[in-house]
């Protein structure tokens, strides 16, 4: 089965979106920072805690995750921080 979109594992990380988990307070600097990429290819890459196994069964009609997908979880202040940074598409 041929997906209508396939993430490209060779893509590049090109800018951060917004501000670091450091400069948002979300961070102690040390192993626990969540962030947001614009990849070389276009594509979002996003880094935060896997909450799929919490969220399985609470999925809202309509949502589903895929088998090699994972639903992740950053902090509001950071998607906030990085709208300047995202583009129309």
């Amino acid at each position: 089965m041929t997906r209508a979109w396939e993430a490209d594992p060779s893509a590049l990380f090109e800018r951060r979106l917004g501000k670091s988990a450091a400069e948002l307070g979300n961070s102690d600097g040390k192993d626990d920072c969540p962030d947001i990429w614009q990849l070389d290819n276009g594509d979002i890459a996003v880094i935060g805690r896997d909450l799929t196994a919490s969220y399985a069964t609470r999925m809202p009609e309509g949502v589903s995750l895929a088998s090699d997908e994972r639903l992740v979880v950053i902090p509001g202040n950071m998607l906030g921080a990085a709208k300047p940074d995202i583009t129309d598409v």
